[in-house]
Formats: C-alpha cells, structure tokens, sequence
C-alpha cells in the first residue's frame, strides 16, 4: 500500500483509504483496466496530489472515492465509512474544473447550495458563509451572480461552497485546469491559505507538476494501461510557502523528480 506522508500538525479528522481498488470500463468492442489493485492511504489532515497522464484513472480514484463510481474489486473508505454514507453526512466537499455555478443564484446562494440538498438550514449557517465569502475573498461579490464573476472568481465560490458543509475530507479535480498560468498560481497560494485555516484531508487530481508540489504534503504518481500508483513523494518543504518557493533550486528539483517518475525514468 502507498501511504502519504502526514501533515506537518495534523488534525483529527477523516482520512481517505482505498483498498485494492480495481475498476473496469467496456465499451462494445473492448474492456479498459481504469485502475487495477489500487491501494492509497490519505491520513488526516493531510494534503495529497494525484498526477499521472490522461486516461492513468485519477479522476476515476477520486470519484470511487466520492463514492459516486463502484469498484468492480476492493473498496474505499472515508474515515472508516463507506463514501455514500460519508456524502450524505457532509463529511466530503467536492470542487471540480468546472465550477458548475447555478446561473440564477448569487455567490452567497451558491455557496449555500449543499445546504439545500442535506436539508440544512441556510438561515442558520448565514455566518459560516459570510466568513467563507470573506475567506475566499469575495466580500464585495456576495450578492453577484455567476455572469458578472470573472473566472477565478467562479472557481473561488466553488472551493468556498465545497467548504460549506465543513467537511472533514475535500476532493479536488482539476480545480484551476481552465485558468491562464498567471491566475492557477494565484490560486494555487490562496487555496494554501485556505487549507492552512481548515487542515481539511484533501485529495487534488492535477495535470500541473508545480501545483502538485507546491500545494501538497505528497504526491502520488501514476502511470495508465493499467492504472497503477508508482512512485509516491514526499514533499519537505515547510508551510505557508511563499510564492518564491516556485522558483528555488529545491523546488525544481522536486519537480524533476516528479517528472522524471510520471515519464517513466
């Protein structure tokens, strides 16, 4: 099993495990091993990048991990629970690429969101999105709609309504894969800040070697045909980490070590 490396002070709360996960997609003409035997411990607390090629089965690990796939073998936990049942308490959040904003509703409504669907009282979580408004920096947004956001700003609401529910365990895929260099670093260093407030268990699935290393406690390479983790890496460098951390001789150094593992060196 590849394990994570832990947190620097990390919290109680809910870890995510997969246990020999194998998943299998057919189409008419062939079957495709999305991932075979997968195993992945992510203890509490703790921050760990998935990188690997398209079609290696990252984002296929973190929706069986959402519970919203089934594995074929194996299974997955979130905090000794099954993902469903992890889901309807609340206890996962869930940002994607697309910010799947509802055009209708305001920032401060949007966020509000996964409060509707578990039935909870927006009333009384009125100051929980007032704080995550101010947290995600959209204090003079609250009552925008999505069209008059820019895209960053989009992506924003979306974290801050993934956070709403105060999960224990946060799942990102892609978050920032549709924004320009310039603004996936800006935000690569706000979400820091906003997993350093929470210490949320977070699992991204990024393309981004540098996002990868600069935002994680560990990254987890995979390569495809078959899906398969192989190499895990810690990554040492202490927190917050500042935007010059993206250009020291440590960091590139990491990154190549990343590269080298994803390339197959």
């Amino acid at each position: 099993m590849s394990r994570t490396g832990a947190a620097p002070d990390v919290v109680p709360g809910a870890g995510i495990e997969l246990r020999g996960v194998t998943k299998t997609f057919a189409t008419r003409t062939a079957k495709t091993t999305a991932l075979d035997a997968v195993s992945l411990f992510c203890p509490p607390g703790s921050f760990t990048a998935l990188i690997g090629p398209s079609g290696c089965g990252k984002s296929t690990l973190l929706r069986l991990a959402l519970g919203l796939e089934t594995a074929d073998a194996g299974e997955a936990m979130i905090g000794g629970e099954k993902p469903v049942i992890a889901a309807r308490k609340g206890v996962t959040g869930i940002a994607f690429q697309d910010p799947a904003l509802l055009p209708w509703r305001s920032v401060t409504d949007n966020i509000a969101l996964p409060l509707d669907l578990l039935g909870r009282s927006k009333a009384e979580h009125a100051g929980k999105i007032e704080d995550l408004i101010r947290l995600v920096g959209l204090s003079n947004f609250a009552h925008s709609l999505p069209g008059e956001l820019s895209g960053g700003m989009r992506q924003r609401v979306a974290i801050a309504r993934a956070l709403v529910t105060d999960p224990q365990v946060l799942f990102l895929d892609e978050p920032f894969g549709a924004l320009d260099q310039i603004l996936r670093r800006q935000m690569n260093i706000e979400l820091q800040n906003i997993w350093l407030r929470n210490r949320t268990t977070a699992l991204l699935v990024t393309h981004g070697i540098d996002e990868a290393v600069f935002l994680a406690d560990t990254v987890v390479v995979m390569h495809a045909r078959p899906g398969r983790i192989v190499k895990t890496i810690a990554v040492p460098f202490e927190r917050p980490r500042p935007v010059s951390l993206f250009s020291s001789p440590e960091f590139h150094l990491l990154c190549d070590e990343v590269a080298e593992a994803l390339h197959g060196g």
